[in-house]
């Protein structure tokens, strides 16, 4: 994602090389990105820094910046709770809040970027006519991420559920005859199921920590946190799928589901 995005920023773009991987430094070269040395250049050289990162380390990512006295714009948009976005603007007199909806932007109307504090603006301009499409909700750190966490609390949570519940059917024997009643009832039901799997399986345990997130959301504001922390321990168990490519079949997802070990 971060790549994506970066390829489709206006802005001459750095990013910090030092320890990452081959992978990660190609991608970022067919951006178009500069590499730099050390994360005290990129503070020293930047303008705007945006985090984009596995959502479990934006928090102590916004502290190595801010610990360098990094005073210009910082901008979270990574997938985590509004509370948590609040809690690492208060490490910057310039912050904005973000949260990405849609795949690697590499086409115009597939993915939007929304951004929420004070220099959100100036933010969205650095995406003008490009790929990504940036939008500005308000000045409130936590709207964006609040955002961001209901949506992905249905598309990421949904997927989870539709995925424990086939796997429900296989560990009771009634697994062909749930996908038949779907077809019957639920019209495309299967179907995305079989879809699901494949889709999901490689990059689930990216969603764990995310749907931990969405969890904390649903609590802070009053509501049952359940679903979304058992939809963690869901794509947990998908580990071991991470970057397969071919991703797994809906059987190989549901036996690794009920497989507690």
């Amino acid at each position: 994602m971060g790549s994506a995005m970066a390829a489709a920023c206006k802005a001459n773009k750095l990013w910090a090389a030092q320890g990452r991987s081959a992978s990660s430094r190609q991608r970022a070269n067919q951006a178009g990105m500069e590499p730099v040395a050390t994360l005290d250049e990129l503070v020293d050289r930047s303008e705007v820094i945006i985090s984009i990162c596995p959502p479990e380390a934006a928090y102590e990512v916004a502290r190595s910046v801010s610990a360098l006295g990094f005073d210009r714009i910082y901008v979270d948009a990574n997938a985590i709770s509004p509370d948590r976005a609040r809690s690492i603007s208060e490490l910057f007199d310039r912050f904005v809040d973000g949260g990405v909806v849609g795949p690697p932007p590499t086409e115009a109307g597939s993915s939007r970027l929304y951004l929420a504090g004070p220099e959100a603006e100036t933010v969205a301009d650095l995406w003008t006519d490009s790929a990504l499409d940036a939008r500005v909700i308000d000045d409130q750190a936590g709207s964006a991420s609040a955002l961001k966490m209901a949506y992905a609390a249905w598309t990421k949570g949904s997927a989870a559920l539709l995925m424990s519940v086939v796997a429900l059917a296989e560990a009771e024997g009634v697994e062909a005859e749930l996908l038949g009643e779907w077809d019957l009832s639920q019209p495309g039901l299967a179907n995305r199921a079989q879809a699901t799997a494949p889709g999901v399986g490689p990059k689930g345990w990216r969603f764990a920590f995310e749907m931990e997130e969405i969890a904390t959301t649903f609590a802070a504001v009053g509501l049952p946190d359940g679903y979304h922390s058992a939809a963690a321990d869901i794509y947990q168990r998908l580990a071991e799928f991470k970057n397969q490519h071919p991703g797994p079949t809906l059987a190989e997802v549901t036996r690794r589901l009920n497989r507690r070990s």
